[in-house]
């Protein structure tokens, strides 16, 4: 492996740039391993993909705040105590399609999913395109990194996690690809975008919660403000659908967190102790 490297960096990075696609854009790809990945060399590890690649290891690529989710000393940590299984995080960049990459496609042709659209074309965006992204990951991305790392590839050890509009398309990745995917870590979940038209397909498309974990949290300032109603939505339809709180589904409220990665570094942990228990 051809590390890459920058100061403070806990563990190495393998930077893909660009990983070609023929679904997506290129984009650089962050695959990040633990500091003992090269000493016990029988050791394999669970996967988790994580969207906003550039915002999680290195505070000067940081897209939004200048802040990283400390994601390399927060899962060496994590392990280190023994509170999370050995893991990998692939951390893939967005791009100037995020919003069409990162917005659930198979969504209920409704007033508001037609108003949705427009804006996206108004603002010269072109059309959703989640559906190739997830192809991406699921096809391309993961194939590569389970033929070079020493990854456990089954479905029990693979896992997906983003804020905002990337706390959607984490959750649609587990609808949609149940066998390949057992949990979604949904941060600060950008529910109110198309007036909450995502949580009518996630009613219709729930995985099993016997195989499968859901993650939800949000903050109460910013952005974060709007997002309790359409959580308590969303809770319900999980109750119905037969998920357990605190079992395989977890809903936090985090009192006084703003939208921004300053505060999902805060509580980061939360939802990689639950996934990667």
């Amino acid at each position: 492996m051809t590390p890459f490297t920058f100061t403070g960096l806990v563990g190495e990075i393998e930077r893909l740039d660009p990983f070609t696609s023929k679904f997506v854009i290129p984009r650089i790809v962050d695959i990040w391993v633990p500091p003992q990945y090269e000493v016990n060399l029988d050791q394999k590890y669970s996967v988790i993909y994580m969207h906003d690649g550039q915002n999680l290891f290195d505070p000067s690529t940081s897209k939004f705040s200048h802040t990283d989710w400390g994601i390399d000393e927060t899962v060496t940590r994590l392990m280190a105590e023994s509170k999370i299984r050995p893991t990998i995080v692939v951390g893939m960049w967005s791009t100037v399609k995020r919003g069409l990459e990162y917005m659930p496609q198979k969504l209920p042709i409704t007033l508001a999913y037609k108003e949705l659209m427009a804006m996206f074309r108004k603002e010269g965006q072109g059309d959703i395109c989640s559906d190739n992204y997830l192809r991406f990951i699921v096809e391309e991305l993961k194939p590569y990194v389970d033929s070079h790392f020493r990854t456990l590839s089954d479905q029990c050890n693979t896992f997906i996690m983003g804020s905002s509009m990337g706390g959607l398309i984490s959750m649609y990745a587990l609808c949609e690809y149940p066998q390949v995917f057992c949990g979604a870590g949904c941060v600060s979940t950008h529910f109110p975008i198309g007036r909450g038209i995502s949580i009518k397909y996630l009613q219709e498309h729930l995985p099993d919660p016997a195989t499968h974990r859901f993650y939800f949290n949000f903050g109460t300032k910013t952005l974060d403000k709007n997002y309790e109603k359409y959580q308590v939505k969303v809770d319900k339809i999980l109750l119905e659908g037969g998920f357990v709180p605190d079992q395989n589904w977890i809903t936090r409220k985090f009192d006084g967190h703003i939208h921004s990665e300053t505060d999902w570094r805060k509580r980061v942990h939360v939802p990689l102790g639950f996934l990667l228990k």
